[in-house]
C-alpha cells in the first residue's frame, strides 16, 4: 500500500467536504497507484450533498470541525464489508497508538468505528464503495473548535498531528500488507 502525508495540502484538500471520497482520488491528485492511503490536516465541513451515511443525512447531522487530521484509504476491489472492517481496524490502531502515548491519563473507548476520550468524540469516519474500489475516510479532531458535539482532540492529548499521521500511515500500511500476505500464503481447500 502506497502512503503519503500531504504536508502542504493542494486546493482540493484545503477543506474536507466529502467530495474527496471518490474513486482514484489519490491517483488523480498525488500519483498513488492501486491500494493507497493519504493523510493531511484541514478543516472539515461535510455538506449534505456529499454525505454518505444516510443515518446522518436523514437526521441532517452537522459534520464539521475547525482542524482535523484526515486519513483516506482506497483499496481494490470494491467490498463494503472489508471496507467497514478496514475502518474499524484503523480505529483500533489509532486508539492503541494513542493509549501507548498517553498511558492511563485518559479513558479511551472505541465504539464501532468511533473513538471517545473521557466521553468526548475524537473521530469521525465512513466506509463506502465505488464501482471499482473500497473507500474509507477517517478523521481525528486536532482541536475542539467548530464541532457540533462534545469532542476530544489531539491538542487535549498533547499529540503532534503531523508526527502522529506518519506513524498511523506506517502502522496501517504494515497491517494491511500483512493481511494481504495472510490471504496469499494459505493452501485453498
Amino acid at each position: 500500500m502506497e502512503t503519503l502525508f500531504v504536508s502542504t495540502p493542494k486546493k482540493v484538500l484545503k477543506n474536507y467536504d466529502g467530495s474527496q471520497l471518490r474513486p482514484l482520488f489519490s491517483y488523480e491528485n498525488f500519483g498513488l497507484k492501486g491500494n493507497a492511503m493519504i493523510s493531511w490536516i484541514s478543516p472539515t465541513d461535510v455538506t449534505l450533498d456529499h454525505m454518505v451515511d444516510y443515518e446522518d443525512k436523514i437526521d441532517a447531522q452537522k459534520i464539521c470541525g475547525d482542524k482535523m487530521l484526515h486519513f483516506m484509504i482506497e483499496f481494490f476491489p470494491a467490498n463494503l464489508s472489508f471496507g467497514v472492517m478496514a475502518q474499524r481496524l484503523l480505529a483500533s490502531i489509532i486508539k492503541d497508538m494513542i493509549t501507548q502515548k498517553v498511558a492511563s491519563s485518559y479513558k479511551l473507548i472505541r465504539k464501532g468505528d468511533d473513538i471517545y476520550v473521557d466521553g468526548g468524540k475524537l473521530s469521525i469516519s465512513i466506509a463506502s464503495v465505488s464501482a471499482v474500489s473500497t473507500l474509507v475516510h477517517f478523521a481525528v479532531n486536532i482541536t475542539n473548535k467548530g464541532t457540533p458535539v462534545k469532542t476530544a482532540s489531539l491538542e487535549d492529548l498533547k499529540i503532534k498531528p503531523d508526527v502522529f499521521a506518519k506513524e498511523v500511515l506506517k502502522a496501517f500500511s504494515t497491517e494491511f500488507e500483512d493481511v494481504i500476505w495472510a490471504t496469499q500464503k494459505v493452501k485453498p481447500l
